[in-house]
């Protein structure tokens, strides 16, 4: 398993040895021996989310208020475009933004601290996402950013038709989100654990 630290602070992406033979393909996408030491904790499995999206589909810019939600996410079958964005308020890397592309080939994943926001187009027929998450879903916690917003400027294929949810068309920009106070600080073991493991 080879671990490499985003550019958001906290933030890896994990990718394991694959086995393939003539009757496909064995692969662990997640290890707790090696996220442990990249990540100095275990995570904390309270629910697990199975996403299928046509292509096109993008989700996001979504984010969970206080106390928080950590992600761990891989794809499952299709293609991806997967981003992570610092929305922290009080980290070192606050604005800032990661963008992985996710497979069922190379069977990486990315790890989402808390306070982080994520979002992922869908780039084939079928794509399925599929996350491992720190707290059971709480629609009220549940916050979104407009994921065109001219200040986050994310890399999104342009030689794609988008489609939206009715919710990611009306979201906030991220100004906005900020001038309101709707952006959270770094949860425990976040930045400080996850810069410095």
């Amino acid at each position: 398993m080879r671990a490499r630290r985003l550019r958001v602070a906290g933030g890896w992406e994990f990718t394991p040895t694959v086995h393939q033979d003539a009757r496909g393909v064995f692969a662990s996408p997640l290890q707790d021996e090696a996220f442990v030491a990249a990540v100095g904790h275990r995570f904390p499995v309270a629910q697990t989310n199975h996403i299928v999206s046509e292509r096109g589909v993008l989700r996001g810019v979504h984010f969970t208020a206080s106390p928080g939600q950590s992600k761990y996410v891989h794809c499952a079958a299709g293609r991806a475009l997967d981003i992570m964005i610092d929305v922290r308020t009080d980290s070192p890397t606050f604005g800032s933004w990661e963008a992985v592309e996710l497979d069922p080939v190379a069977c990486n994943a990315l790890y989402f601290p808390i306070g982080t926001a994520h979002a992922f187009m869908a780039l084939e027929p079928g794509t399925i996402m599929s996350y491992l998450v720190s707290t059971p879903y709480e629609a009220e916690l549940e916050l979104a950013i407009d994921p065109f917003d001219t200040d986050l400027a994310l890399p999104w294929p342009t030689d794609v038709p988008v489609v939206l949810s009715a919710r990611d068309e009306a979201a906030m920009s991220f100004a906005q989100a900020h001038a309101r106070g709707l952006l959270p600080g770094s949860g425990p073991g976040t930045v400080a654990e996850g810069s410095e493991p």
